[in-house]
């Protein structure tokens, strides 16, 4: 039995769909979580998804992913930019785990061009909207059987 794959978002992730749609989208959370069971289930994984507006509580999530889990995606919206705690937890964390963002954050305010969190992951995918998920569960289905077979 596999482990799940580890979805965590970030602050004010929440209030997809309704904040600045013209930025972010008209998709709800809740529309990415389902596109995300949909396309793990797919690859014969499974999802924990999360939302935390506290940087804390996203901190425990990826230590607790270092035992529970078999991958992880990391969508920590504006704590990219900010969070040390976040990068130090991801460094500590051994299992495979990408970067998402919706929009591209190289074609927005520079101070959205810094990622704090990039050292810490395998790779980081962004732009592409909620696409921007299920190519990140497409890559660690990759490298989860990648690292089972070898």
């Amino acid at each position: 039995m596999t482990k799940p794959i580890y979805v965590l978002n970030g602050p004010n992730l929440n209030l997809l769909g309704s904040r600045e749609p013209d930025v972010y989208g008209k998709e709800t959370l809740e529309d990415i979580r389902a596109l995300c069971e949909r396309k793990a289930a797919a690859l014969g994984l499974s999802v924990d998804f999360r939302q935390s507006n506290h940087e804390g509580e996203l901190v425990a999530w990826i230590q607790e992913a270092r035992l529970d889990a078999d991958g992880m995606i990391v969508n920590a919206g504006a704590l990219t930019h900010t969070s040390i705690a976040m990068l130090d937890a991801l460094l500590a964390c051994p299992v495979p785990s990408v970067e998402v963002h919706l929009t591209n954050i190289f074609k927005r305010e520079p101070f959205r061009h810094q990622s704090y969190i990039s050292k810490g992951v395998k790779g980081m995918i962004c732009g592409f909207g909620s696409l921007s998920y299920e190519l990140a569960i497409e890559a660690l289905a990759a490298t989860i059987d990648a690292s089972k077979s070898g």
